[in-house]
């Protein structure tokens, strides 16, 4: 869930214009500008949002028992000026979201998590995702401290609508935001996490906390780029069992992608799923507006960047889920159709296809005159 300077007068996919990118991507967002302009004015989409009583982002999708529960963070208009930290995004509670068919009805099934109720948090409430384990429900969820450094908590329940109880600390050895958690075929749970920027990865780049450190550094141009973090849940499924280690994204000779690779490196929004027996570890990246994917063999990777997923949307950011539902695969991800503004979001959903070799058809949200 990204957090960043934003143009009012667009409010659109390219506010920040890559203001960290080089040229190539400096062009890329340029193009996307003008490109919203254009189809904004028809607000021609190819999904429409599932809710429009409340903002929801950043949905994260799974399958319970045959039905479908989507787990957004919750956009409110907190009245605090938009800034690159992203304060702007105040968010306080969850909403659990959940469909019995793509398509179907769509029941807001009122708020699982309040961040009063959190013993340990201090404010925002960022992008959360969910698990389910022998008869009970995770909800795993950034938040900062009261110290103001991002953690990652989670909270129980025995419903998957909730509500939602937290554990008395964060999980040990947790930073940053957007924990992702995916459970592998032989039944291992992995979270991948980590956002840049607002996030703070970047503050985590000598291996402990700088307070002081900045907010948007990305790194050195031709060094590797900062990247997402892997760990294994525990068997109690409210621990790491192991320290993070990093999130390997490789080109196309092999090589880790670079901070300048702004059109592919990793940002935030980590997702992970499996198909065909590999490992298909998704995420954005940021200020290209981008959601992409890299394919690996094992889920610690390293992983091959593969291409786009999703074109940029309308709206700064990019967060999203990947799930088959009865044969086949959705994509979840957000826009701002309802209210134009970057931190005022509603979630949707829209077919993904993979091709014969793997690959997956980029979607472009708009529809084509």
């Amino acid at each position: 869930m990204l957090k960043i300077k934003h143009l009012p007068a667009l409010a659109l996919i390219g506010a920040a214009v890559a203001c960290q990118g080089n040229k190539s991507s400096q062009a890329n967002s340029a193009d996307s500008i003008t490109a919203t302009k254009d189809t904004n004015k028809t607000a021609k989409f190819i999904s429409k949002p599932l809710v429009s009583h409340i903002y929801t982002a950043d949905p994260s999708a799974h399958v319970f028992n045959g039905k479908i529960y989507i787990y957004p963070s919750h956009d409110i208009d907190a009245g605090v000026p938009e800034n690159d930290n992203g304060d702007h995004f105040a968010m306080r509670d969850y909403h659990v979201l959940s469909m019995d068919s793509i398509g179907g009805p769509v029941k807001d099934n009122g708020v699982a998590l309040d961040i009063k109720d959190i013993p340990w948090a201090g404010r925002q409430l960022w992008a959360p995702d969910a698990a389910y384990e022998n008869g009970t429900y995770y909800l795993y969820f950034p938040v900062k401290d009261k110290q103001d450094m991002f953690q990652i908590g989670v909270a129980t329940s025995k419903s998957p609508v909730g509500p939602f109880k937290a554990q008395p600390q964060p999980i040990k050895g947790s930073f940053s935001i957007d924990p992702s958690v995916f459970k592998d075929t032989d039944g291992s749970y992995y979270m991948y996490f980590g956002g840049i920027w607002g996030g703070q990865l970047q503050r985590w780049a000598k291996g402990t906390y700088d307070a002081n450190g900045s907010k948007t550094d990305l790194g050195k141009d031709n060094e590797p780029a900062l990247t997402a973090k892997v760990a294994k849940l525990g068997k109690n499924m409210l621990e790491f069992s192991e320290s993070p280690k990093d999130v390997m994204i490789l080109d196309e000779n092999g090589k880790p992608l670079l901070t300048k690779d702004h059109d592919r490196r990793f940002f935030e929004g980590s997702w992970m799923y499996k198909y065909n027996g590999k490992y298909y570890f998704t995420y954005s990246t940021g200020d290209t507006h981008r959601l992409c994917y890299a394919i690996g063999s094992s889920p610690y990777g390293p992983f091959t960047y593969k291409g786009v997923i999703l074109k940029p949307v309308q709206g700064w950011t990019t967060h999203h889920s990947i799930v088959e539902i009865k044969g086949k695969w959705y994509l979840f991800y957000h826009d701002t159709e309802l209210s134009g503004k970057t931190w005022l979001r509603n979630v949707k959903v829209t077919e993904l296809k993979h091709r014969p070799d793997g690959s997956i058809e980029t979607i472009d949200e708009f529809v084509k005159p």
